[in-house]
């Protein structure tokens, strides 16, 4: 099948990911990063494309992973479409406002982010994200041992600026403005599950491609990308933003 737009080792396909997926060679995919209509609203691009999850495992190795956006309301009504996927981890996307103004409910300022696997755990590639941002404690000797820092001493310090886990719950202000796509996700949000989940030499596959913010980080980190658009519009924004030289920023998140 051909491309609608490739660039290097980043390649569009214009489709149902449904129909296309069949007709690809994905057996180099190593993650799989998915935004799919939440199916939450009568809008015709938000409704819910049934199996998708079922065309995913199809194709791609049973080591890749399922990084899939959504709300909890999504992922409790289509449970039994992720039937071949166990849930591996939950985090959660923070934005700095929200896309609610109901006077009658909390308003939301996040969206899931869950990560669904199949076969073994410890086949699945994983590469723990850390910041640099550690802050400086000293952990004291009280009832019980503490955790020994310099040999003979009687207490842990760290230090400022150090490393430390990323944290499951994402700080990441959403595009808005300089948005393209009504659902556009930031760089922010998706580098992340890229850096944790594709092993070198692997490749990113997105079946609701959208805005390409996927393939976008992907050519930024050197990877190859595999992007699924039904809508045209859509496509030929995709081949604009990677037509584009991309400065990558070096801190979009706060985890």
């Amino acid at each position: 099948m051909k491309p609608y737009f490739q660039q290097g080792a980043i390649a569009v396909y214009f489709g149902d990911c449904r129909e296309v997926l069949p007709a690809l060679d994905i057996s180099s995919i190593g993650a799989v990063i998915a935004d799919p209509p939440y199916g939450e609203t009568s809008l015709t691009w938000d409704r819910w494309q049934t199996d998708w999850p079922d065309a995913i495992a199809a194709g791609v190795p049973v080591s890749a992973p399922l990084w899939c956006f959504g709300s909890m309301r999504m992922f409790l009504d289509r449970a039994m479409q992720f039937s071949q996927w166990k849930i591996a981890q939950d985090l959660v996307w923070e934005k700095h406002n929200g896309s609610s103004s109901a006077a009658d409910r909390f308003r939301r300022v996040h969206e899931n982010v869950l990560q669904w696997y199949r076969g073994e755990w410890d086949a699945v590639w994983k590469s723990p994200v850390v910041t640099m941002d550690a802050t400086a404690r000293q952990v004291r000797r009280k009832r019980r041992p503490a955790h020994w820092g310099e040999i003979g001493e009687h207490a842990y310090e760290s230090k400022d600026g150090g490393p430390r886990l990323a944290r499951s719950v994402l700080q990441v202000r959403s595009c808005h403005g300089n948005a393209v796509h009504p659902t556009q996700k930031p760089i922010g949000i998706v580098e992340p599950l890229l850096r944790y989940s594709v092993a070198p030499g692997r490749a990113a596959l997105d079946p609701f491609a959208g805005s390409g913010t996927t393939l976008v980080v992907a050519k930024s980190l050197g990877m190859a990308a595999i992007g699924i658009e039904a809508d045209e519009r859509w496509c030929e924004a995709i081949a604009g933003r990677l037509s584009q030289e991309i400065a990558f920023p070096s801190a979009e998140a706060s985890t």
